[in-house]
């Protein structure tokens, strides 16, 4: 059927035949939103991807290279440099998020307690594990951020997308299965980490599909409310001491490292937001662990600490090869989301 369609101009409306001018209008405009859609969700994991190579990279010299004793007090490093950043943005008006009320709390939980433990772990298996194996453990995250994804949100993921990770899991545990730097905590931390990252991952798509705090609200109240408990935690572990006895804090290139990790964590959390919010929680999940096809290779010179056996390094080549899969399968499809179910 044919349909007139107007477009206004300053003086009048111009009526024209839809089934030629307004088809074509409408998809310029459709490639147009296409197009930029696709660079949101393309630049967005781009940024997240190298932002989490460089933190990872520097949290690994700060706390194995330089032998910095606490993890948990660069964790509040990181959460305060996030504070500080954000308020004094919004105090110069370059961002803006809600004000604190006695709601925001309610609107935010759980995320506060998820990201702490994140926080933590993280650091924590950074410290105990070679960079190879830690990469290679935090696949499990992917695998545990699709349970909760089909559990919690309904998303079932392809075929393809399956078989990408469980190649990558299948790697994980060949490569764990010789791993000759076995560390029983560092293991620990790291599958707890996951577990942490994958629920944040999937709370955090549910938070922002809401609309209420926004971005910059949510990496605000997460280390706003969970700071005064990490330095609790950390004092009654005695790991505020073991920072303060350090010998290290009058070396400069010690204290560059140490700051470019607390700013980084900052930067860190906005690009895992911004990812999630353009793609999904798996994709964010995976994207972070694409990034250790570098620090994979990169980590087995720096720290010093991996052990190198066949066996190990068989395996993973075999989860950095389910990684590269994933990203081919899931940044070639449709700009749609995964099906409900």
């Amino acid at each position: 059927m044919l349909i007139d369609f107007a477009f206004i101009s300053g003086e009048e409306c111009i009526k024209i035949n839809a089934s030629h001018a307004g088809t074509t209008s409408m998809g310029t405009t459709s490639a147009a939103e296409t197009g930029t859609s696709m660079f949101m969700r393309v630049g967005s994991a781009a940024f997240y991807g190298a932002a989490s190579f460089l933190i990872t990279v520097v949290n690994k010299t700060v706390l194995t290279t330089y032998h910095f004793p606490s993890y948990q007090v660069l964790g509040i490093g990181q959460m305060a440099a996030t504070i500080v950043i954000l308020y004094i943005s919004k105090r110069l008006g370059l961002l803006d998020f809600p004000r604190l009320d006695s709601s925001v709390f309610r609107k935010i939980w759980p995320l506060p307690l998820i990201y702490i433990g994140n926080l933590v772990f993280g650091l924590g298996g950074t410290k105990e594990l070679s960079l190879p194996m830690l990469t290679v453990l935090r696949r499990f995250s992917i695998l545990m951020t699709m349970i909760g994804e089909l559990v919690f949100l309904s998303i079932k993921p392809s075929a393809a997308v399956q078989v990408s990770v469980y190649t990558m899991i299948a790697g994980a545990m060949i490569a764990a299965s010789n791993d000759l730097a076995f560390s029983p905590i560092g293991y620990t931390f790291v599958l707890l980490n996951d577990a942490f990252t994958a629920s944040n991952g999937v709370c955090m798509k549910k938070k922002l599909d809401s609309a209420e705090l926004g971005k910059h609200g949510l990496m605000f109240y997460n280390a706003l409310f969970m700071l005064v408990p990490a330095a609790i935690l950390a004092w009654i572990t005695g790991d505020l001491d073991s920072a303060y006895a350090y010998n290290g804090w009058d070396n400069i290139f010690f204290l560059v490292q140490f700051s470019a990790s607390c700013v980084m964590g900052c930067v860190l959390t906005y690009t895992i937001i911004l990812c999630t919010l353009h793609n999904s929680a798996l994709t964010t999940t995976v994207i972070g662990c694409l990034k250790n096809v570098c620090v994979t290779y990169l980590g087995m010179i720096i720290g010093g600490d991996y052990v190198f056996s066949w066996v190990n390094f068989i395996g993973i080549n075999v989860s950095v090869a389910g990684s590269l899969l994933y990203s081919w399968v899931t940044f070639k499809r449709p700009d749609k989301p995964y099906p409900h179910i």
